[in-house]
């Protein structure tokens, strides 16, 4: 088994790793896997944790408190440090729901599971832009602390049972099971095997197996040849996969193997010949100095790049640079005001727990909560900004119309709450309806604007994630999931009392990439013509490229315009469904709102100062109603055509 010494090359090995990470989040050309630092990380983790626990085992001296309380001493000061400063910095710029998944992210990541929190947050419908998450970084920081916090019992019971001289080959088998279950899941769960435990841990296992099996190894004998080219191999290994690597590939699973065995290579060719020259090379002074800020390099990293995503700015290579040397000053003052001295406190795991992990959870409880329950967060941002922050954050059109799309999924609002343009009597029946999802509800304002010079009125009736889809239809279309499926056949019996006029909207961009919601949703217009409605499709605005670029007046920026041949890539498969309508429904009106937004060349984000968005593809409340202004006094209103009915069926045209 191995001895636990010093190793200035293992210290390179972490300058390697985290050099690799800040240059692919810096962006730097020529670097893109350089995310697979993380993992060189997680060998190494692997293999100084499993031989601290074996030399602790062997001298009868491990206990689980003290095992704990260096971890707690170790990271966790650190990371209050960089986490501290990174909320007090971007609280005057994080708006609205940004700044509260901040906050719950903080407090995730300090309980040691953001990784199972970003895993639940980026799934779900309205999930943020993972560039902008200041401590997105942290996913991998929990991975680690989970490994902490098994590995140990499972190393005490197989010391205490004789399994970790014995059993070699159980070791091996349980390595390569561990690695083709991270095979199997970056195939076919990859957002699960990118952030959960299970398709990480033969990483930490390749290390753990070096520390334990390293020195029984009799391939490379005492040969100074054969652990150099070990050593050369494994780095190369590292640095190619680094380059040649890209988000886009399966990741972790085999993609994995290569950076993480050519570390645990590097790792066993020192362990055996420490005068390597690949040893020495990864020894010398400024990777060691690297290596043992490696820690606090990589906190400090992320966070400034997140705002600067934000905040849309661009990391030319004078920025990058200067972060560069921004992130090498915080990281040394950092572990020298912090790091290092906390981590030398006598304290015990009790006393550590509570005063750095117990009493800060608390504090950032009750940040969370001021974050969540407060009505008006709008004094962080300049004053001269705060009108437009209002426009943006204040005015979802599902929070002010919120009966018309958090009601009831069977018996949905169908009285004055959902009610728009003219007024009924008691009983009476509105003469239009607009159904769909959260698109639909963001666009009530433009309709408003036009419903207030005619004599229809509309109910308004839309939940998150369901388009409109008759019965059995939504029967086949989401499978399992009752909510939409109750709430479009409650739809399909209400349309099925007398004709109206039905105007209907989606997130087309997103459906229609699906060939089987395209035949849906033409299925859909075909059986609403057969109930005798008349049918107005209501289109889509341009998405953006981020939500951060719907807050980019507020951001101070002078042009918040897009591309108008961007925009208009966006639209084939919905421009291929108009025309398949087009051609079998003559009859179907449509509207399109991005009339007014798009020309030629560039598409507007804002229309006189009002910016028009509230996340990438939402229009917010106010500037729905600024495009139905604009729109009204350009065409004029596209309700009048429709007073009278509609002029046939769903029958084809010839």
């Amino acid at each position: 088994m191995t001895a636990l010494r010093y190793r200035p090359d293992i210290e390179g090995l972490r300058a390697l790793a985290v050099l690799l990470v800040i240059v692919y989040h810096f962006e730097f050309p020529g670097i893109s896997g350089g995310f697979i630092g993380v993992d060189v990380f997680f060998v190494i983790s692997g293999f100084v944790i499993t031989g601290l626990l074996t030399r602790q085992m062997d001298q009868g001296g491990f206990r689980f408190g003290d095992f704990y309380a260096r971890r707690v001493r170790r990271l966790v000061p650190a990371f209050l440090l960089v986490s501290t400063v990174t909320f007090v910095i971007i609280s005057p710029f994080y708006i609205g729901d940004d700044y509260y998944i901040f906050a719950k992210s903080w407090l995730a990541s300090l309980m040691g599971v953001s990784n199972l929190y970003y895993f639940t947050e980026l799934s779900q419908y309205f999930a943020p832009e993972t560039r902008s998450l200041s401590l997105l970084h942290t996913w991998s920081l929990a991975v680690e602390e989970q490994f902490y916090l098994l590995w140990p019992a499972a190393m005490l019971w197989a010391w205490r049972s004789g399994r970790l001289t014995r059993s070699p080959m159980v070791f091996l088998a349980l390595l390569i099971a561990a690695l083709l279950l991270s095979v199997y899941l970056a195939h076919t769960h990859p957002k699960a095997a990118f952030y959960l435990p299970p398709a990480r841990l033969f990483e930490f296992m390749l290390g753990a197996g070096v520390a334990l099996y390293g020195q029984r190894l009799p391939a490379l004998g005492p040969s100074p040849r054969q652990a150099e080219a070990l050593a050369v191999t494994g780095v190369a290994m590292i640095l190619a996969t680094a380059v040649f690597l890209t988000s886009d590939d399966p990741f972790p699973g085999l993609n994995a193997l290569w950076p993480t065995l050519g570390t645990a290579m590097v790792i066993q060719a020192g362990l055996v010949q420490p005068r390597t020259v690949t040893a020495r090379l990864l020894s010398l002074p400024v990777m060691v100095f690297l290596g043992g800020l490696s820690y606090s390099l990589y906190l400090w990293h992320w966070p400034p790049v997140a705002l600067l995503h934000y905040q849309l700015i661009e990391l030319t290579w004078p920025i990058r640079l200067g972060l560069l040397a921004a992130v090498l000053l915080a990281s040394w003052l950092g572990y020298k005001l912090v790091e290092n001295p906390l981590r030398r406190r006598p304290w015990n795991f009790k006393r550590a727990f509570k005063i750095l992990v117990f009493v800060p959870l608390l504090i950032i409880w009750a940040i969370q909560s001021t974050i969540r329950i407060a009505d008006d967060l709008s004094f962080r941002i300049p004053e001269e900004r705060r009108d437009l922050y209002k426009i943006i954050v204040q005015n979802d059109s599902a929070d002010v119309h919120e009966p018309c799309f958090k009601g009831p999924t069977r018996d949905f609002v169908r009285d004055e709450a959902c009610l728009f343009g003219q007024p009924l009597d008691t009983g009476e029946r509105p003469d239009s309806v607009l159904i769909g999802d959260s698109h639909a509800i963001a666009l009530i304002g433009f309709m408003e604007v036009f419903l207030e010079s005619t004599d229809l009125s509309l109910l308004l009736v839309t939940q998150a994630s369901t388009p409109f889809l008759p019965g059995e239809l939504a029967e086949q279309a989401f499978p399992g999931d009752d909510e939409k499926i109750v709430r479009n056949q409650a739809l399909t019996e209400y349309l099925k009392q007398e004709p109206m006029t039905v105007f209907i909207s989606a997130w087309w961009n997103s459906y229609l990439r699906s060939t089987a919601f395209h035949d849906y949703f033409l299925e859909t217009i075909d059986w609403l013509l057969d109930q005798g409605h008349r049918v107005v499709v209501l289109e889509g605005v341009p998405e953006l490229p981020s939500d951060a670029h719907a807050q980019c007046r507020l951001k101070g920026l002078k042009d918040c315009s897009i591309d108008a041949d961007d925009a208009a890539a966006q639209r084939r498969d919905f421009n291929r469904f108009q025309r398949d309508v087009q051609a079998r429904f003559p009859s179907v009106d449509w509207i399109d709102p991005s009339r007014v937004l798009c020309d030629e060349q560039r598409c507007q984000t804002v229309l006189d100062g009002i910016p028009l968005y509230r996340d990438e593809s939402h229009l917010n409340y106010i500037g729905a109603q600024e495009i139905g202004q604009t729109f009204r006094a350009r065409f004029g209103n596209p309700l009048e055509p429709l007073r009278a009915p509609a002029a046939d069926s769903g029958t084809p045209a010839p």
